[in-house]
């Protein structure tokens, strides 16, 4: 059984920072991706950043300078680092863990952590 438990998540002020953390346990193959995304009040689901099991990064636009993603593959857990934060990323912050290559049909979610931005 896996599990993805995300915590770091709270109420901050505009301009703060905040440090995530999801942890997995269970049987989690690799190669892996693990990912963030986040879910605003009445959006959709978007994707924020992620990190290969080799390292690799991507991120959204809008975060690209502002968030910083990292990963422990001895403890298989990811972080995120939100540095400058603003109103409008406030949101559910959700951890993803998917496969790829041979360990392709993977794919795990967390239940999610809320990060509240406001003065």
């Amino acid at each position: 059984q896996v599990q993805l438990v995300e915590s770091g998540g709270g109420l901050v002020q505009p301009g703060g920072s905040l440090r995530l953390s999801c942890a997995a346990s269970g049987s989690i193959f690799s190669p892996n991706v693990m990912a963030w995304y986040r879910q605003a009040p009445g959006k959709e689901r978007e994707f924020v950043a992620h990190i290969t099991s080799g390292g690799s990064t991507n991120y959204a636009a809008s975060m690209k300078g502002r968030f910083t993603i990292s990963r422990d593959n001895a403890e298989i857990t990811v972080y995120l680092q939100m540095n400058s934060l603003k109103p409008e990323d406030t949101a559910v912050y959700l951890c993803n863990v998917r496969g790829y290559g041979e360990s392709y049909g993977m794919n795990y979610w967390g239940k999610g952590t809320l990060v509240t931005v406001s003065s």
